[in-house]
């Protein structure tokens, strides 16, 4: 049994990157709901708990709240942002609105004494985002970092093993977060280190067998790094009883559908193309709201896997299970777990309710995209392919803004292959890159002729863990080659834009 440390969520956009740096210290975490009964956490029991950030005031009525008993637990706490504000109200200490709010990257003054800052430099830097902040501390609580504009910055109980930030340091853009977590981690909570992708492929494998036993399983194999690791480990976990269906749904960048036939055909599954692209774009047809193109994805996917499924049971007998290759973004961004609902997944918010299957099947449902990249290196998987790109579960149909059609989706295959080549000859390194078809039209000059043509948009991000990400600045020789290829070889194109904005405000893909 691994150590575990428990992730209290209060709503706070950055929980799963908290869960993800305990991780990447060797350290076993989940994610429960700030909710949870302190009873229940103590049956857990962790070696430290960590308080998220949150949207709301402590103060306002109804805001997330917890127990006071968790702080007499005897467990180590760190909490962050909110959870520092919700620490020092239950406890007795007092947050107000801030005089001034802080946001982006402030200079923080540390107490290099202090367990939390163990080895650093009394100067760092912190990701701020609060427009509330302690006022008065809980007794038997010390200040140990402050900034121009929040004297609590930080705060201490360092003989209960309690601890709090107001900043986030499980953030990028705290450069020594990752340090200050570790010395909570280790430092305060004792931490072995005992948890690695070696692990999580051991108790999957074990989880796998257990839950299906005997019975057959059907997996939705897109090619992509998710689906590709979680058919590799499910092909491990029950060998002989796993069939892959690749559904071409006519969604997918150009060429892809050849290249996953071929990647997957000769490997020892049981590798199926569906052919399908009529199917789903018949039932996408004069859609254009993007919630309703991946509900109608997520319910065709399955109804198309019930399909083959009923083929193969001719053949093989009955197929139980359904298998995903859900990975945590996806469920945190479809709304799981009290979660703010960003976008639905096909993966996740699409299923109908009445699926022909006994159950659905979800080994990577609690890994991070680097982790799931790890576990694909650990199962022997090629480089290429466990590197290759995020893509989007509705494939390109969250690439066309409005309604899609066989033409529109043409136009950006053929925009995003120009992109996509010209990026490979250059020297420009994005950690994700693609082109989007707007819906905007523009005027435009082809010869001696007036033109009123779409607008393709580019977009280059570089990320470490998909839930943020900075927008690349590409060389202006770069996009200028590529927006006069696009305007020049694809017909119906009259402009091309870059996109510069980051994750947040926006989200990686347009829809």
């Amino acid at each position: 049994m691994n150590q575990l440390v428990l992730v209290l969520d209060f709503g706070g956009q950055y929980k799963e990157l908290i869960a993800r740096r305990v991780r990447e210290n060797n350290v076993l975490a989940e994610i429960i709901p700030g909710r949870t009964p302190v009873g229940e956490i103590a049956k857990r029991n962790p070696i430290g708990i960590i308080l998220t950030g949150g949207p709301d005031s402590v103060y306002r009525d109804g805001a997330p709240r917890t127990d006071k008993r968790l702080f007499e637990l005897g467990v180590p706490v760190l909490g962050i942002c909110y959870g520092m504000q919700l620490t020092a109200y239950t406890l007795g200490g007092s947050v107000k609105p801030c005089g001034k709010s802080e946001y982006g990257r402030v200079a923080v003054e540390c107490d290099a004494s202090s367990a939390l800052f163990s080895g650093l430099a009394a100067k760092q830097t912190g990701l701020m985002s609060h427009t509330d902040q302690v006022e008065v501390l809980p007794d038997g609580f010390a200040i140990t970092a402050s900034t121009a504009d929040c004297p609590v910055a930080a705060m201490e109980n360092a003989e209960r093993k309690l601890y709090a930030t107001q900043f986030h340091p499980e953030v990028e853009n705290t450069p020594n977060g990752s340090l200050m977590l570790r010395n909570f981690l280790y430092g305060v909570c004792g931490a072995a280190g005992d948890y690695n992708i070696t692990d999580y492929h051991a108790r999957m494998v074990r989880e796998v067998r257990e839950r299906v036993g005997d019975k057959r399983v059907l997996l939705g194999l897109s090619g992509g790094v998710d689906s590709s690791v979680c058919a590799a480990l499910l092909a491990e976990a029950v060998p002989g009883r796993l069939h892959c269906v690749f559904v071409d749904h006519g969604l997918m960048r150009r060429d892809e559908g050849d290249e996953v036939e071929a990647a997957f055909s000769k490997r020892s599954l049981h590798f199926i193309r569906v052919n399908a692209e009529k199917r789903f774009l018949a039932k996408l047809r004069g859609v254009s709201e993007p919630e309703k193109k991946r509900k109608i994805i997520g319910e065709e996917f399955v109804r198309v896997f019930e399909d083959e499924a009923e083929r193969l049971r001719r053949g093989y007998g009955e197929i139980s299970f359904l298998a995903q290759g859900t990975i945590y973004p996806d469920v945190v961004e479809s709304g799981a777990n009290a979660s703010a609902t960003i976008k639905s997944h096909h993966n996740v918010g699409g299923l109908p309710e009445d699926m022909k299957f006994e159950g659905v099947v979800e080994p990577l449902r609690g890994l991070f995209k680097d982790e799931v990249r790890a576990l694909g290196r650990e199962l022997g998987l090629p480089r290429a392919l466990v590197g290759r790109q995020p893509f989007p579960g509705p494939g390109l149909a969250v690439r066309v803004i409005g309604a899609v059609t066989r033409e529109k989706l043409g136009m950006l295959r053929a925009a995003d292959a120009i992109f996509r080549e010209e990026m490979r000859r250059s020297r420009a390194k994005a950690d994700q890159y693609f082109a989007v078809l707007t819906d905007t039209r523009s005027v435009g000059v082809v010869g001696d002729f007036r033109t009123h043509g779409l607008t393709v948009a580019l977009r280059a991000v570089k990320t470490t863990d998909f839930m943020t990400c900075e927008y690349v600045p590409l060389p202006h020789s770069l996009l200028g080659r590529t927006a006069s290829r696009i305007c020049g070889e694809v017909r119906g194109v009259s402009r091309v834009v870059y996109d510069v904005t980051g994750k947040p405000p926006a989200t990686i893909e347009w829809e």
